[in-house]
């Protein structure tokens, strides 16, 4: 990670963001990439171990900028319903507008079109713009041609224009060693505008990446961006294309000025009252002198921020004074970060915190202007070293209908990257629609949420081969994600999530955390990752696995703690178990339907209640079972198992602390197979079942077996037993229920009011045997050592 210290009171400028003195900071657009790039990467190498990708998950990331974000967005539940509900942003009021643009003379303004003379054609260009804003003229455009933009400045737009330009129109920054810079500026305080047409094209190709802005900056050459929206409202780009550059095709940024820092001597103890007269409170401390609310900023956009406290609350008071230093107006228990706004008539503003002394304490009072109503639609964005598109502090922004592909050569080479900084120091992200995009060929992700709340994500497609198509990270609160394609693309999405109606294709889908719901997802040869940090944190239903490709992974894999599943049907043959995991017992799984599973390999289940199952396996291999091999309680209930011709075992239990039932259920053996085997549980209760077996050859087969015959003489190591009420169906005689070889010492089992037609029992001595019914003209006991109570007809 990268860190700043600042050694004198300067204020230092990295990459656009501003630090203060005695405050280390973290400089954000490095340090965030590198976690959220870092984590979501190495998961999956976590994601099928022991341990479940989830713990791996909580030990890595940034707990304090969960904690930070958090407060900031508790309500992620309402955050994603509004967002999915709402009003989509508008953007600039000029976008419906049919205005024959202004032809800019080039002469007249000193503007090249052959890609020569930057300096003159930057300036050219800025006066142009800023004469047709004189002389109201709301639409201009240039003729064909390249234009050279300074490598020291930019275009500067202006309020109500639109600047149409013709596709082969193109916006050419030039060659530089900077780390930082903008070829089209769109700033705080500019609204309505709109970008028509035309390229914008960065100097990836010729940069010079050795030079560093500052001894402060990290190096990384990853902030050249092409179009700049910081802290401006109202704008639409539409049908634009920017490639090529350091950073990002287009920022869409907030504004941030630090206005004043406080330290000790700034405070003396006491607070103001109501009436604005200072009073004495020994368990306070205020502001000495009124802090002015006069800067330009200020007074524009009518807002603060008290930020980056040392050694005082997080939650204080204010008291606005007028000019004559008059009370105007009390506000208690704001926060830090919270955006507050200036009374009509405040010239200047008292803090007071609940705290004794001043001793080492610091504050910052900023602005901060987020970008507001973005629009970016039928535009392409590609090629660039960052980012497509970087939402970092933004306020209603649609991004629809665009192609993002080829990102690559600067963490985290993403499509677009939601990330505002907010727990760095950086701006808040809300209110966010997604939708409508192609996203390929982009070397890392496709589309990060990193930090904010609300967004929605649909019908977009991503199909960047092997990387992620979707990173939802801790600090991003309340996503709504429907109806997208992941073609290729896998899912990482850590919490406060809600999935509609999305289609996964050859890719890892994997939820991480708590407050997720998943409601109707097709996926083909992909898995499905479930690791719930919290207990039925993680919700699912109505969810298809296909695997297709026998060579590839598909199915479902649960970790962490438990959770609930409805409706999941799992079909075709996998390259591995199609289910599997390790999640905590208490699980509650309705209707799910396994078929055709791995014939070598079977599933691997998780212990669980699974109610109206079914499960089916291939046919070729014998060894594929259904294995219960977990501490904890599994219960099947009113399931239907069908096992194959090739398979040897249905039910595969085998755990000393496994508690196992097996109920109302029904089991359809197609071969030479047992329908449950255990090797060792803490307690077995087999009941009510139904057990047919039409189409056996083999007269060594024992239906239900206890242990085996190569464990007879070891110690038991299954405690409980009770088997009863069920109805075997054999077509020859073989061994319906077998207990004589579950170990010495093995306790008394139940096995009782049993009905057993062709089949038979081999009970233990000590067994607990009653009523049960032998029904074949053939019927009688198998020698096992000793003969339970039967009865025959």
């Amino acid at each position: 990670m990268f860190f700043i210290k600042n050694k004198s009171p300067a204020i230092v400028k990295v990459g656009g963001y501003v630090y203060s003195d005695k405050i280390y900071r973290q400089a954000g657009r490095i340090t965030m990439k590198w976690i959220v790039w870092s984590v979501l990467i190495a998961i999956q190498a976590s994601l099928w171990s022991g341990a479940g990708a989830g713990e791996w998950f909580t030990r890595s990331i940034a707990s304090n900028a969960f904690l930070l974000a958090s407060a900031v967005s508790s309500d992620s539940v309402k955050a994603s319903h509004a967002v999915a509900q709402g009003e989509l942003p508008a953007g600039a009021l000029l976008a419906d507008e049919k205005l024959a643009p202004h032809v800019i003379d080039l002469t007249k303004w000193g503007i090249r079109n052959d890609g020569t003379k930057p300096v003159e054609t930057t300036k050219g260009i800025n006066k142009a713009l800023q004469w047709a804003k004189q002389n109201k003229i709301q639409s201009v455009t240039l003729p064909k041609g390249t234009y050279l933009i300074d490598k020291n400045s930019q275009i500067n737009m202006v309020s109500n224009m639109i600047f149409d330009l013709p596709n082969d129109a193109v916006i050419q920054k030039e060659t530089n060693a900077k780390e930082f810079y903008h070829t089209l500026y769109i700033g705080v305080g500019v609204e309505n505008v709109v970008l028509r047409g035309g390229s914008y094209k960065g100097d990836k190709e010729t940069h010079d990446y050795k030079k560093k802005d500052s001894p402060h900056s990290a190096g990384t050459h990853e902030s050249g961006y092409g179009i700049t929206i910081e802290g401006a409202n109202a704008v639409t780009i539409d049908g634009v294309k920017a490639t090529e550059f350091t950073g990002d095709g287009l920022m869409i940024g907030g504004h941030g000025k630090l206005i004043m820092d406080l330290y000790a001597a700034s405070f003396v103890s006491g607070e103001i009252n109501d009436k604005g007269k200072a009073v004495a409170n020994k368990g306070k401390v205020r502001t000495k002198q009124p802090i002015s609310l006069s800067h330009a900023l200020l007074q524009s956009q009518k807002r603060f921020e008290i930020s980056n406290n040392i050694k005082l609350p997080g939650t204080f008071d204010l008291v606005f004074l007028d000019k004559s230093g008059k009370f105007v107006e009390m506000a208690k228990g704001k926060k830090v970060r919270e955006s507050i706004a200036i009374p009509d008539k405040a010239a200047s503003v008292h803090l007071i915190f609940q705290k004794a002394d001043s001793k080492d304490a610091y504050v910052e009072l900023w602005s901060r202007t987020v970008s507001s109503d973005i629009v970016v639609q039928n535009s392409e964005f590609a090629y660039n070293r960052r980012q497509g598109i970087t939402v970092g502090g933004a306020d209603r922004v649609l991004i629809q209908k665009n192609e993002l592909h080829h990102m690559k050569g600067a963490l985290p080479q993403s499509g677009i990257d939601v990330e505002g900084g907010y727990h760095y120091n950086g701006h808040f992200n809300s209110n966010i629609f997604i939708k409508e995009n192609d996203f390929h060929s982009n070397a890392s992700y496709d589309l990060i949420l990193y930090d904010g709340a609300g967004a929605l994500v649909e019908g977009n497609r991503m199909r960047s081969k092997g990387v992620i198509g979707l990173a939802i990270s801790e600090p991003f609160e309340g996503a709504v994600i429907r109806n997208n394609h992941f073609d290729g693309a896998r899912i990482m999405a850590y919490h406060n999530a809600t999935f509609i109606g999305n289609r996964v294709d050859r890719a890892l889908a994997s939820f991480i955390g708590t407050n997720v719901t998943i409601d109707g997802m097709a996926l083909t040869d992909s898995v499905l990752s479930l690791s719930a940090k919290d207990a039925f944190g993680i919700k699912v239903s109505n969810v298809t696995i296909t695997s297709k490709d026998k060579k590839l992974e598909s199915g479902l894999a649960l970790w962490g703690k438990k959770l609930q599943l409805d409706n999941i049907t799992i079909t075709g043959e996998s390259a591995l178990r199609t289910v599997t995991g390790g999640i905590e017992p208490g699980s509650i799984i309705n209707n799910l339907k396994v078929r055709g599973y791995n014939s070598t390999y079977g599933v691997s289940l998780p212990p669980a209640t699974y109610n109206n199952c079914e499960f089916s396996g291939a046919e070729g291999a014998s060894h594929g079972a259904i294995g219960v091999s977990l501490a904890g309680k599994y219960v099947f209930d009113n399931c239907t198992f069908t096992l194959s011709k090739s398979a040897w075992t249905g039910i595969s239990a085998d755990h000393a602390k496994l508690d196992l039932t097996v109920k109302n259920s029904t089991f359809n053996l197609l071969g030479n197979t047992q329908a449950i085997s255990v090797q060792s549980a803490k307690n077995v209760v087999i009941e009510n079942n139904i057990i047919t077996a039409n189409a056996l050859t083999s007269d060594k087969i024992e239906i239900i077996k206890l242990n085996d015959y190569w464990k007879r003489n070891d110690k038991h190591d299954i405690l409980a037993a009770a088997i009863r009420g069920n109805e075997i169906i054999t077509n020859i005689p073989v061994i319906g229920i077998s207990t004589a070889y579950a170990g010495k010492g093995a306790p008394s089992y139940t096995v009782e009011n049993n009905k057993l037609t062709n089949a038979q029992l081999a009970l233990k001595e000590n067994d607990a045997a009653a009523s049960n019914e032998l029904v074949s003209p053939s019927a009688s006991p198998i020698p096992s050592g000793s003969t339970a109570q039967t009865t025959a007809k």
